[in-house]
């Protein structure tokens, strides 16, 4: 965050007149300035237009309450702070799904979404700006998807809601993508609904942690640092799909841990294609197995 308490840059922010003769020296009122004016001056903007785009986008305070207005006037000494760039999306869920979006050249554009385990919504958001044109947003929970969400019209919360209970009518038809990202659960155990409710892709955040058995967390205190444990999670996993009638069409570690520094997976299916490629799996699985002991090591 930067900040500026005064307007030190110029001699015109305020200053005392000497008496034309005698007496008392006459004090001479800070000129004040609009907020867009004053931002440049400060150095805290490059011009005035990119001063007012921060204003608009919410990301400057004056004096700790927000500014709403480029026109604003502000004395040369009132504290002025912007707030350094929004996150692009609500969790850091989002850049994980976005990362599969690429890494797995799946485009979002114009279709229909199911995100389960939705939270406060990072890969529902994710969808939503790659072009998604509704996401119905499960989640065994209730008042955590972010307002902004909650607000949208293309969003459909479900919340007190277990994938394993939702029917396809019961949302509306069929959905092209599904997205997962649940916890405290494994996602052997949901691997069938995901499929049920697909048409196409689905994109799986592994997570080893709760793929590994309670004891073997445990021992671990909650954060796996054991490369033949992510390798087991994974193949259990794809296991699983491949059993409830999906095709594994790729595998690789998340560019993001978890927020405890856990080591994750992104895990792309296709229900519309045969359920094989086992004997190609495994060499996928080691790739990125090895891709995450690399990234643990930077």
């Amino acid at each position: 965050m930067r900040w500026s308490t005064s307007g030190t840059h110029s001699p015109s922010a305020g200053s005392t007149a000497r008496p034309a003769s005698g007496g008392e020296p006459a004090v001479v009122t800070p000129r004040r300035r609009r907020l867009d004016i004053e931002l440049v001056r400060r150095e805290l903007a490059g011009s005035r237009t990119g001063a007012r785009r921060l204003i608009e986008d919410g990301r400057v305070t004056v004096g700790g309450a927000p500014a709403a207005k480029a026109s604003r006037l502000v004395d040369p000494g009132e504290p002025i702070m912007v707030a350094a760039d929004p996150p692009r999306y609500r969790s850091r869920g989002g850049h994980k799904l976005e990362a599969a979006l690429a890494g797995f050249d799946i485009s979002a554009a114009g279709c229909r979404a199911i995100d389960v385990g939705a939270s406060t919504g990072g890969f529902t958001d994710c969808l939503l700006q790659h072009g998604a044109t509704e996401v119905v947003s499960i989640d065994v929970g209730r008042n955590q998807l972010h307002e902004r969400l909650r607000a949208d019209p293309r969003v459909v919360s479900l919340e007190r809601t277990d994938v394993r209970s939702v029917t396809t009518g019961a949302i509306g038809g069929p959905t092209d993508i599904v997205v997962a990202d649940v916890s405290f659960i494994s996602l052997r155990l949901v691997a069938a609904d995901l499929c049920r409710l697909a048409t196409a892709d689905i994109v799986m955040l592994v997570k080893p942690q709760f793929e590994a058995g309670r004891a073997e967390a445990d021992r671990a205190r909650g954060v796996i640092r054991d490369p033949e444990v992510w390798r087991r999670s994974l193949h259990e996993v794809c296991r699983a799909v491949v059993g409830a009638g999906a095709a594994i069409m790729g595998v690789m570690v998340s560019p993001l841990t978890g927020a405890e520094g856990n080591v994750e997976f992104l895990l792309h299916a296709d229900v519309r294609r045969d359920a094989d490629g086992l004997a190609e799996l495994g060499h996928a699985i080691d790739r990125a197995v090895a891709d995450a002991i690399r990234l643990g090591e930077v």
